[in-house]
């Protein structure tokens, strides 16, 4: 659609000439987020109160415009990718802690606020947001609870939802919600500030959350366990789960992600087949010894090829950026190929980890795609990346083949499509398959929120038609 002058003149009323963009560099750079889809916004407003947002809602509603919210972009299904064009909502300047009350263990932040920002002012009295995701340097909280992030720690810690008290969001029509508490507990009604947690924009568009806080643990220690195999590493996982060891993190490589690192990074982590990081975290030493202890014993026994425990921050630091390097990494792993979000973040029961990745290493050897297995496999949640020439379209189509299999095996093993990232598009139509029994129920609640179907429009359970489209990658047979 091509905005009017009238339209922009509202626009303009609303938050003046420097809040909104019509550059085309601009609109081309909103038309991204991390995933593999592209499409250019007409408009780009960066508001700075919810006052506005609502204001510039009515517009949209007025004009049956589509409204995207978006935070730091850092999504990777597609879910801020602006697919309908229209309106995007950018939070940034929307990015104060607005009170904090320790004493009551919540604090209220705008949208806009990054995640390390906000821990970084929380550690001042030994506090902590936990969900810890992979992009938790740049990542906004309203993101965060429009797609329920989380990452590492959410195995002990839990995700964003679990610590979403409240929150104040502007429906479709402009009208502006308050929601929830500033209570640890709240057993009245309905819970709309938990629906809004996952609800990728489609509902409403958040713009201040209140958090409920936790103590952060004051010593931590970690052991690297490698293995001969990806199953095996997941059986040691399970094992850990049964004894019973919640850990704070337990992450999982595989060897394509072990060596894809080893060569973007110049060696961090053993040349083993796969490997396990295991955190564990407590309030004093003798707990954390104990833990470690455990962990030790428990990769013996599961016949691992090497265990090494250490207190070092530094050598601790080391494996993690060594982990969350993965996705960038397996980009350097094959010339003209890179690592592409398709199959992303799916969960599964911890008891079938050792199922799950045996599968998806028959699917990729199946069509012939190099997919790499890693992630957060003591709560379930693994990621399978693939790499892939992206102008090769006999590539693509075999990559979504595997995908499908991949999701189908873990809907089948009683999981999940998205563990942490969301649906947006990539992962839509294995969502409506998981979901086929609350579709109609899902669809009902957006029509009843949104009658115009102007937020965030056509994703998730809208979603119709092929994953493969509006590519940003240079496959002519997949570009808008």
């Amino acid at each position: 659609m091509v905005l009017d002058q009238t339209v922009i003149d509202e626009i303009e009323q609303v938050v003046g000439k420097g809040g909104y963009s019509l550059s085309p560099a601009v609109l081309y750079t909103y038309g991204f987020d991390a995933s593999i889809y592209h499409n250019t916004p007409d408009i780009v407003i960066q508001p700075t109160s919810t006052e506005q947002v609502s204001a510039l809602m009515k517009i949209a509603s007025k004009h049956h415009i589509p409204v995207v919210p978006r935070g730091a972009g850092t999504g990777l299904c597609g879910a801020a990718v602006p697919i309908k064009g229209g309106m995007i909502l950018a939070m940034q300047k929307m990015n104060k802690i607005v009170r904090l009350s320790v004493a009551d263990l919540w604090v209220d932040v705008q949208a806009g606020c990054v995640y390390n920002d906000l821990n970084a002012e929380l550690a001042k009295y030994g506090f902590f947001f936990p969900p810890s995701p992979g992009s938790a340097e740049a990542c906004q909280v309203g993101g965060m609870v429009a797609t329920n992030a989380s990452g590492m720690r959410a195995v002990k810690y839990g995700a964003t939802r679990d610590y979403v008290l409240g929150l104040t969001f502007v429906r479709a029509d402009g009208e502006i919600v308050k929601c929830g508490t500033h209570t640890i507990k709240d057993a009245s009604g309905y819970q709309l500030a938990r629906l809004m947690c996952g609800s990728e924009g489609t509902l409403g568009v958040i713009t201040e959350v209140t958090f409920k806080l936790t103590t952060k643990p004051k010593k931590s220690a970690s052991c690297l366990c490698g293995f001969d195999s990806v199953v095996a590493a997941g059986k040691c996982i399970s094992a850990l789960i049964a004894k019973p060891l919640i850990p704070a993190s337990c992450e999982l490589m595989d060897n394509v992600s072990i060596t894809a690192v080893n060569k973007a990074l110049g060696n961090p982590l053993p040349a083993v087949n796969a490997l396990i990081i295991v955190e564990v975290d407590g309030e004093t030493d003798e707990i954390i010894q104990r833990d470690l202890k455990i962990v030790e014993e428990t990769a013996k026994e599961q016949h691992a090829t090497s265990v090494t425990p250490s207190f070092d921050k530094a050598q601790i630091a080391k494996w993690t950026n060594a982990r969350k390097s993965v996705l960038a990494s397996l980009s350097a792993l094959l010339p003209g190929h890179v690592s592409v979000s398709l199959a992303d973040d799916m969960g599964v029961p911890v008891s079938k980890v050792p199922e799950a990745v045996a599968a998806f290493q028959r699917i990729a050897k199946a069509h012939n795609v190099t997919v790499a297995t890693y992630g957060h496999a003591s709560d379930g949640n693994l990621h399978t990346k693939m790499v892939l020439d992206p102008t090769d379209k006999g590539e693509w189509d075999r990559g979504v083949a595997a995908v499908g299999e991949i999701f189908d095996v873990c809907i089948k093993l009683g999981g999940t499509v998205t563990g942490e990232h969301g649906v947006g598009i990539s992962k839509a139509l294995s969502f409506q398959k998981e979901r086929a029994s609350e579709l109609s129920s899902i669809l009902a609640i957006k029509q009843a929120m949104d009658p115009e179907n102007i937020l965030n429009p056509g994703k998730a359970a809208q979603w119709r038609g092929n994953m493969l489209t509006h590519l940003r990658y240079p496959c002519k047979e997949y570009v808008n």
